[in-house]
């Protein structure tokens, strides 16, 4: 089958998310052509990649080489103009990862409804709030094959260090209160590792940071004697290591955060994680086996201090954590890809 993906975000391939950070939407258009392929499809990917050559069996072609006018699939991401890259594919698939109100309106509706357009959804939560009428089917994406090596391992020197990846705008300011005020009086000697682009750009240089940052650089720059650190996120390699190093996940969550992306490379390197109960993010962390779903401030900063200071509660969560997602590589979510495509055939 012959199967053309197109998305226009930001310069990147299937090499990317190794070599550099990537936001975790853009990380999954890279990491399923190559599996895609593996299922037997021709497959042809369409983005601002700056060469076009083929990667793991899949074609990616930069935006001045030529396109196909037609296809057995389209698979187009996020946006929903991108289902008319192609004049005639038999199949039209759109790839949704956000929340899916912008999907409810009544123009998208109808631009949808014109192009008998399928929807694919990214978790049951995300699926859940969708109020429209088109066909949708959830896939869960899958975890790129860095989380999944069998070396990783907590170095049990390292200081018992948690790990945040929050969006600086989903709660990082109540976490960081959390931190200084209920958790580091408890273990004095924790660190508190912040993986933010735009944040660590405002405190290297806080006289440029955008407005909206200035009380949240104003909370790290006071943290740092507290243990605080903000750090530029690293590409899979450097951030598997992070993760499996880290005694816990410390993850706010929400109620707009339908993959939760970083949650999943961390369960499955190794890391237990903490998190506010949104729906989506229950379906990364099963509260009590890879880490805990907690109901308010006091909880989560009671089973931070337990998972920082507790060697067999973090390493009985973690080698759960990472059992549990060993089973979905990107393989995995190919293969529901090729069963939607296909029928199972």
């Amino acid at each position: 089958m012959k199967i053309c993906l197109f998305d226009d975000s930001v310069p990147f391939d299937a090499w990317t998310p190794g070599r550099r950070p990537l936001g975790g939407a853009e990380k999954a258009f890279a990491l399923l052509p190559g599996p895609l392929s593996a299922q037997g499809h021709e497959v042809h990917v369409y983005n601002q990649c700056k060469y076009s050559m083929p990667i793991e069996g899949a074609r990616w072609h930069s935006p001045d080489g030529p396109r196909p006018v037609d296809a057995e699939a389209l698979i187009a991401f996020r946006k929903p103009t991108l289902l008319e890259a192609l004049r005639t594919p038999r199949r039209r698939i759109l790839w949704a990862t956000a929340a899916p109100e912008y999907l409810d309106k009544k123009a998208a509706r109808q631009f949808l409804a014109d192009r008998e357009a399928e929807l694919v959804f990214v978790s049951e939560a995300q699926a859940a709030r969708y109020q429209g009428d088109r066909a949708a089917t959830v896939i869960r994406p899958g975890v790129a094959k860095a989380y999944l090596r069998e070396e990783l391992a907590r170095d049990a020197d390292a200081p018992p260090r948690a790990v945040v990846t929050t969006h600086p705008s989903h709660g990082l300011d109540w976490l960081i209160d959390l931190w200084i005020n209920e958790v580091r009086p408890k273990v004095p000697d924790a660190e508190l590792d912040i993986y933010s682009a735009s944040l660590d750009r405002a405190m290297q240089d806080p006289e440029s940071a955008p407005d909206a940052l200035e009380p949240l650089v104003a909370r790290c720059m006071a943290g740092r004697q507290h243990g605080v650190a903000v750090l530029a996120p690293l590409g899979d390699e450097g951030m598997a290591k992070a993760y499996a190093d880290a005694r816990v996940h410390l993850y706010p969550g929400h109620p707009d955060d339908m993959a939760c992306w970083t949650l999943a490379d961390s369960q499955a390197a190794g890391c237990p994680a903490i998190a506010r109960g949104f729906p989506a993010v229950a379906e990364r962390v099963d509260t009590g086996q890879t880490g805990y779903l907690v109901p308010d401030a006091a909880a989560f900063a009671n089973v931070a201090v337990e998972l920082l200071t507790n060697d067999a509660v973090r390493d009985s969560l973690g080698e759960a954590a990472r059992a549990a997602h060993r089973r979905r590589p990107w393989s995995a979510a190919a293969a529901d890809f090729h069963t939607l495509l296909t029928g199972g055939a």
